[in-house]
């Protein structure tokens, strides 16, 4: 078991004080710092501080020996890849509307994109690599998202609520047919609309929202956000695609599981998000980057409902497991006031949130992990105890790779 050095990713959207703090630097950072990345990702890849102080790839040590780092199993499934990625998310502002493919989906992209010879760092190319990517969102402080398409019948009541006239052919269309196929049209008539017809009704919608929150009215935090996506991106069709969907609050370790097709935008917070190790986005709207719709309308899933809200299933006293389909990847959140042991067969990333720990391998070999640091355990090391170091309670979090 060894300690991780991490990259942090600038994005624009992230946050100048949420990372830096929990790593202990210097508050605010002198730009936004948007995603701590733990793993193996060829982007950044981790890597691995050895007992001489010696820094490794990450990268490197699981091509060299797969079978030890990863183990049989995850070996047999993945090859030399780590089949997770982990980060802190840290959002002060909203990312762009997106979803991701499923396997089979992004093989196919993949496969079309390599034939079409479309270069890999290409702005118009979609597919960076033929794998799925699943997320899992756990909210570290408030949370907010938009996340999958909200039951119709509660969207046909709030664009009736917000009763702008030029809204009014497309609030008929969900009327008339109040299920997913509904949905789907009304997406794709929204998300198409040309800039003279989006030029109308967008101002509109916004003037109705303005209203709606003056009245105190029942959708009021929906329409804020449209209202603050609007001011960020204007003109944006992505901003009424945002009508469409779940507005969710998540509260500190309460997660979100988003499956293939799932269209989503995470607006602020901090979160550990997990997440299969691929960098395929189809991207809807938010954003000044590449937007294909049709490929977006292949791949998007427009089953429709209430997210699911996942509090964590508790495995052993202090320890809950965030259950996914995923094969990928498996989140667990610890919550320690004594002594705790983890057996794991496979690879494990953990990071420490709050407080500080020691760990303790089968070795009998220790490691200290304070708030912020992170540690990579490799299958040779499937047991460990954990216990809080000069505090009384300690939190951690847990990437493993998945089951099927």
């Amino acid at each position: 078991m060894d300690l991780l050095h991490n990259a942090v990713r600038p994005y624009a959207w992230g946050s100048r004080t949420a990372i830096a703090e929990l790593l202990g630097k210097e508050v605010p950072a002198p730009h936004p710092e948007a995603e701590l990345w733990m793993g193996a990702h060829p982007g950044d890849p981790s890597r691995v501080v050895g007992a001489d102080g010696v820094q490794r790839s990450l990268l490197d040590l699981l091509t060299e020996n797969p079978d030890g780092q990863l183990g049989q199993r995850v070996a047999q499934r993945w090859g030399s890849r780590l089949p997770f990625l982990i980060k802190v998310l840290a959002a002060e502002e909203a990312l762009s509307l997106q979803a991701h493919p499923s396997a089979a989906q992004a093989a196919e992209g993949f496969a079309a994109e390599e034939k079409r010879l479309v270069p890999l760092d290409s702005p118009v190319r979609n597919y960076k690599d033929p794998a799925a990517k699943p997320e899992l969102v756990c909210a570290l402080t408030e949370f907010h998202a938009l996340a999958g398409f909200r039951d119709p019948a509660r969207t046909v009541a709030l664009l009736r609520a917000l009763d702008a006239p030029a809204l009014a052919p497309y609030t008929e269309m969900l009327v008339a047919q109040p299920d997913p196929s509904g949905l789907r049209a009304l997406f794709t008539m929204l998300i198409t609309l040309p800039q003279t017809s989006l030029s109308l009704l967008l101002p509109q919608v916004l003037d109705a929202c303005v209203l709606h929150v003056k009245e105190h009215g029942e959708f009021d935090l929906e329409c804020r956000t449209i209202l603050e996506l609007g001011e960020s991106y204007p003109g944006d069709a992505g901003v009424l695609a945002a009508l469409l969907l779940n507005r969710i609050v998540l509260q500190p370790g309460e997660a979100i599981h988003l499956p293939a097709g799932n269209l989503h935008a995470y607006l602020r917070g901090t979160g550990i998000e997990i997440l299969a190790n691929s960098d395929n986005v189809l991207r809807c709207g938010l954003t000044p980057k590449h937007v294909d719709v049709p490929e977006l309308l292949r791949v998007l899933d427009f089953t429709c409902g209430d997210m699911e809200v996942l509090l964590g299933e508790e495995t052993q006293p202090g320890v809950r497991v965030y259950r996914t389909p995923a094969p990928e990847f498996e989140l667990s959140r610890l919550d320690l006031a004594g002594e705790t042991r983890i057996n794991h067969e496979g690879p494990q990333i953990m990071i420490c949130t709050e407080g500080a720990v020691v760990l303790t391998n089968a070795r009998g070999e220790e490691l200290r992990l304070a708030r912020g640091q992170s540690v990579w355990l490799p299958a040779s090391d499937p047991a460990v105890i954990i216990r809080p170091d000069g505090v009384d309670s300690a939190e951690l979090f847990r990437a493993t790779a998945g089951t099927d």
